[in-house]
């Protein structure tokens, strides 16, 4: 089923949100292109017995499981994350 399909909902709060996400994304070319500044991370090393500070950069990057490779944004903000913690994380390319 399309992404932006019509689809029946039991109640009117859940049809607008539908609606208001199908709509940010059709108004939002750039999201397709951000798809070339992107990095790959990996999160290969636990984050037991160290310090909160870095345990919460790697909430914040988004590691919910150890060896999980994600994707994001190649921004300064998440490069600055990726150096606080390279013990942790590292770049796939």
């Amino acid at each position: 089923m399309p992404a932006c399909a019509v689809r029946r909902w039991k109640n009117s709060k859940q049809q607008f949100w539908a609606a208001a996400s199908c709509s940010r994304s059709l108004l939002n070319p750039e999201k397709k292109m951000a798809a070339a500044n992107t990095i790959k991370l990996q999160y290969f090393r636990s984050k037991i017995c160290t310090p909160v500070k870095h345990k919460l950069v790697i909430k914040g990057l988004g590691f919910t499981r150890l060896n999980q490779v994600i994707e994001r944004e190649d921004s300064p903000s998440i490069r600055g994350m990726v150096a606080k913690v390279p013990h942790l994380v590292r770049v796939v390319e």
